[in-house]
């Protein structure tokens, strides 16, 4: 992998860039801003961070009432705690009132690693897409980060972002790609079967899709960025198109991307879904490529399963 750069690099490049141009953004953490890779927010803008400490609940609450204040808010705290800890401050103290805070989770999914259970944030899609007002974004790479955080900075609506902690290899080229909130990405074309995935997972969805052209198998690869709103035109008129869809997200398989597609497919016949996550059952200690390895989340393991689901292959 070529990319040395994390998300969460991106993240703190463009706040400081908005921050420089607009002093009435903030941005909020809980003893993070290492986690978060925020130094150099604090270092050229330590006027407008505002670090509260172990605090999540607090975290929220303050961000809420300096939104209120005519402050723009970004929270930056680890995924895990953020999502659990502070879920009722999101839900009223935000999105009840539809209060415009960011809160970034960073560090999500499993990439804590050997940290374990405590650490990872694999329910925190399926709890936050379930609160009105509440956005609910994850970038592929540094580049959709960077044109998501650009189109943040301007958004009037509240959110929940989830970043992930390592480099990631790259799925576009520039972030001047067009990035809309809420309009799903449709990276590569075929006709056998559909591959939806989100965050970190869409790279896994490429390179499968690079396996199973080896055998003329013609996979189309979709981002959805935005779990919420879901991009349910893009899903249903793909899984039309190929019967045959697999969802891949780091993520518990109750919830997530994969619940909020079958929900969209609904109504939909014909279409044979195989959702892939993580399992119900706390998850094994190890890398994040250990972990992905043992779940099934890496590009062989979803190669065999689109393989057996197409029903052969040409080659």
């Amino acid at each position: 992998m070529s990319n040395k750069v994390a998300n969460r690099q991106v993240v703190c490049d463009v706040l400081v860039a908005a921050g420089q141009q607009n002093r009435d953004l903030v941005v909020l953490t809980s003893d993070s801003r290492g986690s978060a890779s925020l130094a150099k927010f604090a270092e050229q803008l330590p006027e407008q961070l505002v670090e509260v400490g172990i605090a999540e609940q607090n975290l929220v609450s303050i961000a809420a009432g300096l939104a209120h204040s005519g402050k723009r808010s970004f929270v930056a705290s680890p995924a895990c705690f953020l999502s659990m800890r502070s879920i009722e401050q999101i839900k009223v103290d935000v999105a009840y009132s539809n209060t415009n805070v960011k809160l970034v989770g960073i560090s999500g999914g499993v990439s804590y690693g050997a940290l374990g259970m405590s650490h990872h944030s694999l329910q925190d899609i399926a709890v936050t897409r379930a609160i009105p007002n509440l956005q609910v974004l994850l970038p592929a790479d540094r580049f959709e980060t960077e044109a998501m955080f650009r189109a943040l900075v301007v958004s009037n609506q509240p959110a929940y972002i989830r970043i992930g902690r390592n480099p990631v290899a790259d799925c576009y080229e520039s972030a001047d790609y067009g990035f809309t909130i809420g309009k799903g990405v449709k990276l590569r074309a075929g006709t056998d079967i559909t591959i939806i995935a989100t965050g970190e997972m869409v790279r896994v969805a490429l390179d499968t899709a690079e396996l199973l052209a080896q055998i003329n198998i013609a996979c189309s690869v979709i981002n959805i960025h935005t779990i919420k709103p879901l991009d349910i035109e893009l899903i249903r008129s793909e899984a039309e198109a190929t019967r045959r869809v697999i969802s891949l997200e780091e993520h518990s398989i109750f919830g997530g991307l994969g619940a909020a597609i079958a929900e969209a497919l609904s109504m939909t016949t014909n279409v044979i879904h195989k959702i892939i996550g993580i399992p119900d059952e706390p998850v094994v200690t190890g890398s994040s490529a250990e972990i992905f390895s043992h779940y099934g989340l890496d590009a062989q393991s979803v190669y065999e399963v689109a393989q057996e689901m197409v029903g052969g292959h040409d080659g």
